[in-house]
């Protein structure tokens, strides 16, 4: 396999991962009934959809072709989600656990390529960049949890 497809590889996994956060934060705005909170999803949501639009971008310039569509496994924590609210008594708490829970695997994911490829440095810059967002979303993600527990 030339360089060129293992990097673009492993940014296309991080790309579905970034299209099932945005949709998962879209699913959740249509879940609760807080503005705030609403507000903080939406501005997620805007911030995943500029992910996948750089990671995209990276992709291309590598000449391959970049996913289209969220996956399979992100679809059913959706739906998770969405479920797992129409039952809880408290159904903000249960919303950011579970965007909690999503951060975490994504951030896990960045953490892991980041850490186990050799990427070319506007790439590394660029995932480090948007692995700490993630990480600096799922900080505030725990305050607001603290909040409305």
């Amino acid at each position: 396999m030339k360089y060129s497809e293992k990097i673009s590889n492993k940014l296309n996994e991080l790309l579905v991962k970034n299209y099932d956060a945005e949709k998962g934060y879209l699913n959740a705005i249509d879940n609760i009934d807080n503005k705030n909170l609403k507000m903080y999803f939406k501005k997620r949501a805007s911030e995943r959809s500029e992910f996948a639009k750089d990671l995209r971008t990276e992709i291309l310039r590598y000449g391959e072709i970049p996913e289209d569509n969220g996956s399979f496994k992100g679809a059913m924590h959706r739906n998770w989600m969405t479920l797992k609210a129409t039952f809880s008594s408290n159904n903000e708490e249960a919303i950011l656990e579970e965007a909690i829970k999503g951060e975490e695997a994504n951030l896990e994911e960045y953490n892991e390529i980041l850490a186990n490829s050799v990427l070319p440095p506007t790439i590394d810059s660029l995932l480090t960049k948007q692995r700490n967002a993630i990480q600096s979303a799922i900080n505030t993600e725990k305050v607001h949890e603290e909040l409305v527990s």
